[in-house]
């Protein structure tokens, strides 16, 4: 499960930076102080840092500069909209990437799995091996022969269902209910949509699909 450190002022927004996070089975530290920050960022081994520009005690820029002395954790720093110099100071003074409020949280997301394949960091929690493929069922993340894998959010449960069921065939409808919900109102066919750009990432061109078509049943991924 990869460590992430939170450095955020505004409690409501870091809360809620929280709570999305931990669903996404990542484990989180929050603190709403700058030098609190720096001495969690500098005593502790981190994957990766989610820093607030606009944090007291301590500024964002001086406190990224702080930590790029003797750490290369991965840094993302959270600039105002209109701070375009803010965001270029935070740039220079050693973050890897940055994000403007307000923003999706599924763009922090693929912007923090950038930075942690680009570390090389992949969890160690409960993991699936199937032939070349890896797959980290805490951290969300896929590798194919020793290479990450940018699955969606969909993709990535679809197969980790396929995955724990090989050798039974899971019709469309289990896979909807199962990932989408029993009360759900998508199309069953959005199933075969998904199976599709699964496909994609992790066939061999050439190759019989991992995932397998079983005609008027559903799919399924043999022993």
């Amino acid at each position: 499960m990869n460590k992430i450190l939170l450095i955020v002022e505004e409690k409501r927004l870091a809360r809620v930076m929280e709570l999305e996070l931990r669903h996404e089975s990542y484990s989180i530290t929050v603190t709403h102080e700058g030098f609190k920050g720096l001495q969690l960022a500098l005593e502790e081994e981190w994957d990766l840092i989610l820093l607030d520009l606009m944090i007291p005690g301590l500024s964002g820029t001086e406190l990224c500069s702080r930590i790029r002395e003797t750490k290369q954790t991965p840094i993302i720093i959270i600039a105002e909209e209109a701070g375009l110099a803010d965001k270029i100071r935070g740039l220079d003074s050693g973050a890897d990437d940055y994000i403007l409020k307000p923003f999706a949280m599924e763009e922090l997301l693929a912007r923090m799995r950038s930075l942690l394949r680009r570390a090389g960091t992949f969890n160690t929690g409960r993991m699936l091996i199937f032939r070349d493929l890896e797959m980290d069922i805490d951290g969300r993340a896929l590798r194919k022969k020793k290479i990450f894998v940018n699955l969606t959010k969909r993709e990535f449960e679809i197969l980790l269902v396929l995955l724990e069921n090989r050798g039974r065939v899971m019709t469309r409808e289990m896979l909807l209910e199962t990932i989408w919900g029993y009360d759900s109102e998508v199309d069953v066919k959005v199933v075969d949509v998904y199976i599709s750009y699964l496909r994609s990432k992790i066939d061999e061109v050439g190759q019989p699909s991992i995932v397998q078509t079983m005609r008027g049943l559903g799919y399924v991924i043999r022993k």
